[in-house]
Order: C-alpha cells, then sequence, then structure tokens
C-alpha cells in the first residue's frame, strides 16, 4: 500500500483493551507471530462474499469473526492456535472451520470530524496527525477511503493505496459547521461495498456526538449490526466527560456546554461494543496521535475465526455471538474481544 511506509519498523505490541484513562504497558519486542495457516487466509480472502449491507457470508453461511486477545496488562497474547478458542452461535458450540493468526488486509474508512468545535485547541490539526499516524503502521496492503464530517457527510477519498491522496484531501479541511456524526457512519458503512477485503474497520476521530443528523441512532445501529465491521472511536471531551461519569449523571449536569458534549462518548462507545472493537475517551489533544497509531497495531495483531453456523435456522434474526478462550494455567487472565453477533445471511 503506502510506499512511504516501508520505512517504518512496527513493535509488535499492541493496544490494552482498556480506555485511555488506565494504564497501558507496553509488551516486550521479542513477542512471535503466528506461522501463516497455508490453508486457512487464502480460503477466506477468496470467498465469494454476498455483498448485501456488506455481512461476512459466503454461498456457504461462512461466518468470519475477527478476535483480539490481550494479558492483564493489555499486552498482546499471540500464538495461540485454533484449539485455544471457543465460539458460540446462539450458545450453541461450532466448530472452527477457518483460522488465521496473521496480519491480513484490510479495508478501512477513516471518518474524521471537521465540525466548528474542533477549531478549539488545535484540535483538527491533532486529529489530521493521528490519522497519519494510524496510516503509518496500517498493513501496506491496506486499502483506506476518508470522511469528513460536519453539516453533512462527504466521501473525501475514496478506497486508496496513497497516503499522499489523504494527505492532501486532509490538509485542505477546515472547521467548520455542525456535525452529523451519524450520516458519516451511514456513508461509510455504504462505501464499505465498494471494499476489496473481507475484513473492514471503521476509525472514528471526533470531539462531540451528533446534533445535525438525518439519521436516527437506532437506524444506524441497525445499519452497524447487519454489516460486518469494526468500528474504533477516539472522543476527544471535556476532563469530566473523558473521566467516565455514569450516563444518569452526565446527562444531567448543566455545567456541560452541551447535550452534544454530555451524550458523545455513549454514542462513540455503543457503535464500538457492537463491532468488537473499543472506544477510547480522552481530554487531551495530544493524546490521539499514540492512541491511533497503537490502535492501527491492534487490527494487525487479531486473530479470524470462521465457522460455518451448524444446527441453526436461516430465518433472517440476530445471532448472539460469544467467543471463549481455552488456555492453561500458563496464561491466566487473558481477555477477548470480538463482535457481539450478527444477522443471519437471509436477513
Amino acid at each position: 500500500m503506502f510506499l512511504s511506509l516501508r520505512r517504518f519498523k512496527f513493535p509488535t505490541w499492541a493496544l490494552a483493551l482498556m480506555f485511555v484513562s488506565t494504564s497501558m504497558a507496553q509488551t516486550e519486542t521479542n513477542q512471535v507471530h503466528l506461522a501463516p495457516n497455508s490453508n486457512s487466509l487464502d480460503k477466506m480472502k477468496n470467498t465469494s462474499l454476498n455483498n448485501r449491507n456488506n455481512t461476512l457470508f459466503s454461498s456457504v453461511d461462512l461466518v468470519l469473526v475477527p478476535v483480539t486477545v490481550s494479558d492483564f496488562g493489555g499486552r498482546p497474547m499471540l500464538g495461540l492456535n485454533k484449539d485455544n478458542f471457543q465460539i458460540f452461535d446462539n450458545k450453541k458450540l461450532q466448530s472452527i472451520e477457518q483460522f488465521s493468526g496473521e496480519d491480513i488486509p484490510t479495508s478501512i474508512v477513516v471518518i474524521l470530524d471537521t465540525s466548528g468545535s474542533m477549531a478549539e485547541a488545535d484540535k483538527l490539526e491533532k486529529a489530521r496527525q493521528a490519522v497519519l499516524a494510524f496510516l503509518e503502521t496500517c498493513n501496506p496492503q491496506d486499502e483506506v477511503a476518508m470522511i469528513t464530517v460536519a453539516d453533512k457527510p462527504k466521501l473525501s477519498v475514496d478506497f486508496t493505496d496513497s497516503l499522499a491522496t489523504i494527505q492532501k484531501a486532509m490538509i485542505s479541511t477546515a472547521a467548520g459547521g455542525a456535525t452529523a456524526l451519524l450520516d458519516a457512519v451511514y456513508l461509510a458503512i455504504n462505501d464499505m461495498k465498494n471494499s476489496k477485503y473481507s475484513k473492514k474497520a471503521l476509525l472514528i476521530v471526533s470531539d462531540g456526538g451528533d446534533n445535525h443528523s438525518r439519521y436516527k441512532e437506532r437506524e444506524v445501529t441497525e445499519l452497524i449490526k447487519e454489516s460486518d465491521l469494526i468500528i474504533y472511536t477516539i472522543g476527544v471531551f471535556d476532563e469530566s466527560v473523558a473521566a467516565g461519569q455514569d450516563y444518569f449523571s452526565v446527562i444531567y449536569d448543566e455545567a456541560f456546554p452541551s447535550e452534544e458534549e454530555r451524550l458523545g462518548p455513549f454514542l462513540l462507545s455503543s457503535m464500538s461494543e457492537i463491532t468488537g472493537g473499543r472506544s477510547f475517551t480522552i481530554n487531551n489533544p495530544d493524546d490521539m496521535v499514540e492512541i491511533a497509531s497503537k490502535i492501527s497495531l491492534e487490527l494487525r495483531n487479531q486473530y479470524v475465526l470462521g465457522y460455518h453456523a451448524q444446527s441453526l435456522p436461516h430465518n433472517g434474526k440476530w445471532h448472539n455471538l460469544k467467543v471463549k478462550l481455552v488456555t492453561s494455567q500458563r496464561h491466566p487472565h487473558l481477555r477477548v474481544t470480538a463482535k457481539q453477533g450478527y444477522y443471519d445471511a437471509s436477513h
């Protein structure tokens, strides 16, 4: 992908599965990646996928589930194999038929908030730097699209492997207007229909919630559940919001300047949790660059599990997913993150 990226050396640590307000320990650089599985990755990449809503289903109902595993200190647990995982579809144990622990190419859409509030405290410039840091640590084969959003979303760059093209588009952006964030997510998911990889991710960089969208949160949430992608969000908020107050105390606290800022963290986190991604709430724009780089590295250190749903009706309904780890006592306190579920292929 990005020719300039070949100058970089990538460490093997990935991002801790916790909010940025907690301490994030880096792992040693002597972790070894799992050797390529000759039978799994090619089959996953070559599977004929159903394009409706970008769901990850083949003609034989292959379900692909990206999974992130880390230890209690946030270090990535690499070198696991298929036997270390169990996956339950509507509480029914499934047979894992495809497995990869490799860094596979990903189709990525970046949503960059360019609303008026991003002009404060140099947030837009820091957000530009964060997006570049994210891209510079991507897999060189990744393809990336970028959507800017203020009063309405705009597809600034469609899928490309050119870092220079995205950088040029970001330089021309200026902060101004309201925030139609939900509309931007809707546009991003629809643009994913033009992507070429089965693994898909969405990165949102914003300093607020939504105050100008045509689409409702419920509508976009359903679209997210129908679309097979991982969502990561970086939210820059007031210090008291970033500290993680509970929902009701934030709603009724008149100290916050707007409803958008009060409810922004909850909107971002709810979108991420559905997909098995994560939401990072920070109060210092300077932290965006580090977080974006680590999100990119986390995407590169995921397992992908594939199975054909067994003994389950194809009725177009929501399937709850649960991924469990089967490890020895040598690996205590491991944490696993995966998407919460999917709609049946006939949906």
